[in-house]
């Protein structure tokens, strides 16, 4: 009589091998789709415009005052806090907007000139123009006929 692989192996400790990996792996699906979808916050797109960098940001029900960005060399940072808005104890069916504070930090190629960064915030968009520091601007060069 020849024996497959799982000689030794009765039905009954296959079931119990069974359930110590459903015991292990309990709402691992869930933990693991709400990690790989994550997103950071807020939702960024940075762009190159030739002498700046145009930074835009969603930043829903935001107002001004409750962000705070800063530049430092070649480092965007932007910072802030949205606040929960339902009362306490809401029982919610679906619950997928954010709350709490936040930070996003971007490095970009080159350096910015900080004094001249400019922000504003429209409709639930946050637009940051960050100008190139003098050195990181191509220059052109003359050509001497001689």
């Amino acid at each position: 009589m020849v024996r497959g692989y799982l000689t030794g192996f009765e039905p009954r400790r296959l079931r119990l091998r069974d359930r110590h990996f459903e015991e292990l792996f309990r709402g691992f699906p869930e933990a693991a789709g709400r990690v790989l979808n994550a997103r950071p916050f807020p939702a960024l797109n940075i762009r190159d415009a030739g002498d700046e960098f145009v930074a835009e940001a969603e930043l829903p029900g935001m107002k001004a005052e409750e962000v705070d960005i800063s530049v430092v060399g070649s480092e965007l940072t932007i910072r802030g806090e949205r606040r929960e808005t339902t009362d306490e104890g809401t029982l919610f069916h679906c619950r997928e907007r954010r709350s709490g504070s936040f930070t996003r930090i971007l490095r970009l190629p080159v350096e910015i000139n900080a004094e001249a960064v400019k922000a504003e915030l429209r409709d639930g968009v946050l637009t940051v123009r960050l100008p190139k520091a003098e050195a990181a601007k191509p220059r052109k060069i003359a050509v001497e006929v001689k």
